[in-house]
């Protein structure tokens, strides 16, 4: 199938925001989104962007039934490690469903891994649901651990009022 990859830009951030909705509804997790098209071209597209994005999309003739071009995304921010300096965290990687298995996923996060790799980077993380097994198989192949098992960690979280309270020194 014909797609290509390129860094998005501003005028991608309604087709992010579309994406990130239908990947949260596909992780049964739609009411936790709280992130607007504006917040994305604020924190993207401004002067110290907070993330970078990957598009893939394809021609005007394999456009979805809704007229979508762009099938698929990546986000991704530099991030540090201070046991083997620099890394690359991938928040989000998604390809429309009648896109998948067609070698888009497999791109996006190749492209990542080049980018945290040219940026002198060690590792790449990201985190993935437990219960969805063809995401961690997919990963799994292409030569990514799950560090839960192997190493024991855990994502943490702290956010609303318990981040408030936590601020409260």
């Amino acid at each position: 199938m014909e797609f290509s990859l390129r860094a998005a830009n501003l005028d991608d951030c309604r087709d992010i925001s579309r994406m990130i909705m239908e990947l949260a509804e596909y992780e049964n997790l739609a009411e936790h989104v709280k992130v607007t098209q504006k917040d994305l071209e604020q924190d993207g597209f401004s002067n110290n962007p907070l993330f970078h994005g990957i598009i893939a999309e394809v021609p005007e003739q394999h456009k979805t039934k809704e007229g979508h071009t762009k099938i698929g995304y990546a986000l991704y921010f530099h991030a540090y490690s201070s046991w083997s300096g620099r890394a690359i965290y991938m928040e989000d990687l998604y390809v429309m469903p009648e896109f998948r298995g067609k070698g888009v996923g497999k791109a996006l996060i190749s492209k990542v891994a080049q980018l945290g790799l040219a940026a002198g980077s060690h590792q790449l993380n990201f985190t993935v649901l437990d219960w969805n097994k063809p995401s961690v198989d997919f990963y799994l192949s292409q030569g990514c651990f799950d560090i839960t098992t192997t190493m024991g960690y855990h994502c943490m979280r702290c956010e609303g009022e318990a981040l408030k309270h936590l601020a409260q020194l």
